[in-house]
């Protein structure tokens, strides 16, 4: 009986901030058997027919959800849906499913379930591949749906507030849930950079993965607590438990409103006058308005990628420029740092189809693309300096190894300067250009990189990553993702103490940059510049700016740095935050 269960408190790995109280809504797993049939040789055709059929509403279907997410929670949320499109559009990944029908003479329905169970033993067997398994599942229910003429549940047409809970969400299930209902997600899956947790954090719905088998510990109906800033998940609390979260959450609202009309229009800068500049993280131009509403002094990272991710051809000069240019009225004098093209990996387009590389990570990606398709790369330079006569812009290359990556950017940044000149195009001749540092090896040669460059930026989600040897995306060593990890830290300060003696500035645009626990800690690390998503987040950190003075921020930094190891780090980090947060009046961590 219900009225007999005791609470139970689950630790998991928070991807999305907030608290939410509400009914749990489980999620039964989806899952059609198909079995194995053949056709005559005559429907063949007819078959064929099928599957062109499935595979046309299916892509027109995605696109009509990557378009609706993009309105709803920016173009790079959306990527998940566009990165579909390219898999469902590329011919060579078709040609397996059609294959599989003209030669073994497989029902549309088999062919689907044998190329797609073929391409999961693929992946699985990839570590850095492993996690887009979740993606071919999502593709083959909507083939088979509409093979089949099945329906999804609706997530969108939940009647009643609830808290929605499932071994793992596929991104379609996530991007179509109705925000006004769906109030938390807490699944039995999932790493930091899960798709449940990105599309949540776009979404601002409370989500906690990696929890294990709370599938198992709950049932429809029950109440349950999910605390997305600290990863913690309780079934049926008590009265006590309850009463407590709940104030919390109103405690969090409450200041989040107070913070954003209080703080809005003052300067970020500590008690003794040293200013730090609030810069945002934007996918599109149009997320500019809601950057300079919560107070931000201007772009700090604006990704590129949505030029091409999902696009039906690769994008001109022109296309870039216009991009570029709707940016630069919107900020209206306002700072502009454009990131040059971040392919590669795991993302890509039709035009750029998944290279078949064992180590794609560790492979042609970023900057070493640019460097590999030059054309594509002078475009969007060309288009970069051609807006730069009418704003504020800076650009930054991404993913440098070492001086040899920098100075060949550079040059052919230079190259195109002299054909625009020749041209008689405007440009900024000044132009700041900068380095972002991602590797270790782009740490140890920071005094080269320096001399060559005009600022640094950090993007510290790759430096952990490759730091730690620890793929983020990857459930299994999730635990192990440390920001706080002392080598991590030291990093952070040898590339400020090389931006210094080179008399650069130096930002911070990773992850790390908008999670509140490490703000007092990098402001004394040496950072003067962050650049922060969502910007919702940017009152809260002034707030802490405008309540610690300098010499307090370096002491912390000095003592997280010296400690043995991640965890004393950590312990560090939450008490002095506990004390910062209470004189600053603003809910704890």
């Amino acid at each position: 009986m219900k009225g007999w269960r005791v609470m139970d408190i689950r630790q998991g790995i928070p991807v999305s901030t907030g608290i939410t109280i509400g009914e749990v809504f489980l999620l039964e797993a989806e899952g059609v058997r198909i079995p194995l049939h053949f056709i005559p040789k005559k429907d063949v055709d007819r078959e064929t027919a099928r599957l062109e059929k499935a595979f046309e509403n299916a892509l027109a279907e995605l696109k009509n959800l990557a378009d609706d997410l993009s309105a709803k929670a920016g173009r790079k949320i959306a990527e998940i849906f566009f990165a579909h499109v390219g898999m469902l559009a590329d011919e060579s990944f078709r040609g397996e499913f059609f294959g599989r029908i003209s030669d073994k003479l497989y029902t549309a329905e088999f062919a689907v379930a044998r190329t797609m169970r073929h391409w999961r033993s693929i992946f699985q067997k990839d570590g850095f591949m492993a996690p887009r398994v979740t993606d071919l599942d999502d593709l083959e229910k909507r083939l088979l749906r509409h093979l089949l003429g099945q329906k999804r549940e609706e997530l969108s047409n939940l009647k009643s507030e609830v808290v929605l809970v499932s071994h793992d969400l596929s991104p379609s299930q996530i991007a179509t849930v109705d925000a006004g209902k769906v109030k938390g997600f807490a699944t039995d899956a999932g790493g930091p950079t899960s798709h449940t947790g990105i599309i949540a954090a776009a979404l601002g719905i409370p989500a906690v993965v990696g929890l294990g088998t709370i599938t198992n510990e709950v049932t429809g109906g029950d109440t349950i607590i999910v605390d997305g800033s600290q990863g913690i998940v309780v079934v049926e609390p008590d009265k006590e438990t309850r009463r407590r979260y709940s104030q919390k959450r109103k405690a969090a609202m409450k200041s989040d409103q107070v913070l954003l009309r209080e703080l809005k229009d003052l300067p970020s800068e500590t008690k003794d006058g040293h200013h730090i500049s609030l810069m945002a993280n934007i996918e599109s131009p149009r997320e500019i308005g809601k950057a300079l509403k919560h107070g931000a002094d201007g772009i700090g990272l604006y990704r590129t990628e949505f030029l091409f991710v999902g696009s039906d051809s690769i994008p001109s000069c022109d296309d870039h420029y216009r991009a570029y240019m709707d940016a630069v009225k919107s900020l209206e004098g306002r700072p502009l740092v454009i990131r040059t093209l971040d392919l590669g990996a795991d993302k890509f387009n039709s035009h750029q189809p998944a290279l078949k590389e064992h180590n794609p990570f560790l492979g042609l990606r970023s900057l070493r693309y640019c460097l590999k398709n030059p054309e594509v790369f002078e475009e969007q330079l060309r288009a970069i300096l051609r807006a730069s006569a009418s704003g504020k812009l800076s650009v930054m290359f991404p993913l440098v190894g070492g001086v040899e990556e920098l100075k060949a950017a550079n040059a052919i940044l230079a190259e195109v300067k002299v054909q625009m000149k020749r041209d008689g195009e405007e440009y900024d001749s000044q132009m700041p250009v900068g380095t972002m540092i991602e590797l270790p090896s782009a740490v140890m040669g920071a005094d080269a990189l320096a001399r060559n460059c005009d600022f640094f930026s950090i993007g510290t989600n790759d430096l952990i990553q490759y730091a730690l040897a620890v793929d983020r995306g990857n459930e299994h060593v999730a635990d192990m993702y440390r920001p706080e990890h002392p080598a991590v830290l030291r990093m952070i300060s040898m590339t400020v103490d090389s931006a210094k003696r080179a008399n650069i500035p130096v930002s911070l645009c990773g992850e790390m940059a908008s999670a509140v626990i490490y703000t007092v800690l990098l402001i004394g690390l040496g950072i003067t510049s962050f650049s922060l998503a969502p910007p919702q987040i940017i009152p809260e950190v002034k707030k802490i700016i405008r309540s610690i003075n300098m010499s307090d921020a370096r002491d912390l930094a000095r003592a997280v740095s010296s400690a043995e190891d991640a965890d004393h780090a950590r312990d560090l980090l939450t008490e002095a935050n506990e004390k910062i947060m209470k004189a600053a009046g603003i809910p704890s961590l």
